[in-house]
């Protein structure tokens, strides 16, 4: 029997659900950082945003087989799911429908994802399209690049505006970069306190120009179960095709690999530029995703 189990308490979830995240933690990646940021707002006291935020649970006969989450701070905040039984996916998407939750997008991994779109669009009357298909990939040697002039540096708090807007205006540019327009976009925006805890965390990273000029940001997250996830990786158009982005990611990689962690992003398969150079710098794919809309004839 399958039985879907919710949560608004992240650290239950974090409890119950902590040993299949960590057993494949390169593909639980997102929803294990997310999660454990979560938590560590919620300990904070910090005040939740007003968008939904649950966690689910999968369980066959008192064991986890699938979990997923809906935390997205951005709309139209779509459910992100991870590898579970068919008849899950579909489940979620009926339990989800019957109890009012309007969803036009879902996040994951294939098939579980498209399973669950599916099964949406059928109870809407609409169908699922993919938006934009995601590679996952690991690297666990580097393959150190030709360096341009300058340096490497972490973040100081006297950058936090500057990463904030770069780290804001990634997810424009990576959309126009995949040949798609502005208003596709999709992505989490961060506030100049978040950035300052990050950059606090050592978890942001620039490349400064031989003049000092900063032409480059790297981000990671903090290890979630041995694994960092690098990015966003933002170069501002005027400096691009130097170099800089993989000079910084390669480093950052080598940074974690050296620490003990396991690194590894995300890149969108309609961007050839990014995925030859994680390639060329030693990442290995590791699993496809996909974003897919829900639509209903008549609205876009």
């Amino acid at each position: 029997m399958t039985v879907l189990q919710f949560y608004d308490d992240p650290a239950a979830f974090l409890r119950d659900a902590g040993g299949v995240l960590a057993a494949d933690a390169v593909v639980t990646t997102v929803l294990s950082t997310v999660t454990q940021r979560v938590a560590a707002a919620d300990l904070r006291g910090e005040p939740r945003l007003e968008h939904p935020h649950w966690w689910l649970a999968v369980r066959q006969d008192d064991q986890v087989v699938g979990v997923a989450m809906r935390t997205a701070p951005f709309g139209p905040y779509p459910p992100y799911l991870l590898p579970m039984p068919e008849e899950a996916a579909r489940e979620l998407a009926r339990v989800l429908h019957a109890r009012g939750e309007q969803v036009v997008a879902a996040n994951g991994a294939l098939p579980a994802t498209e399973q669950f779109a599916d099964e949406m669009a059928r109870l809407v009357g609409g169908r699922a399209e993919v938006h934009e298909h995601m590679r996952l990939w690991e690297v666990t040697e580097v393959d150190p690049p030709s360096l341009p002039e300058g340096r490497l540096r972490a973040a100081l708090p006297d950058d936090a505006v500057l990463c904030a807007t770069w780290w804001n205006a990634f997810a424009v540019d990576a959309a126009l970069q995949a040949g798609r327009g502005a208003e596709s976009a999709t992505g989490e925006s961060i506030e100049r306190a978040e950035m300052a805890r990050r950059i606090e965390e050592g978890l942001v990273w620039l490349w400064e120009d031989e003049a000092g000029r900063v032409v480059h940001l790297t981000a990671h997250n903090p290890p979630a179960f041995g694994v960092a996830r690098v990015g966003p990786v933002y170069t501002p158009l005027q400096a691009r095709g130097r170099g800089y982005a993989s000079a910084t990611v390669a480093a950052v990689a080598q940074r974690l690999l050296d620490d003990g962690a396991r690194a590894c992003l995300f890149t969108d398969q309609a961007n050839p530029t990014s995925n030859k150079i994680y390639e060329a710098l030693g990442y290995r794919p590791v699993v496809d995703m996909a974003n897919l809309r829900v639509t209903r004839p008549g609205r876009a």
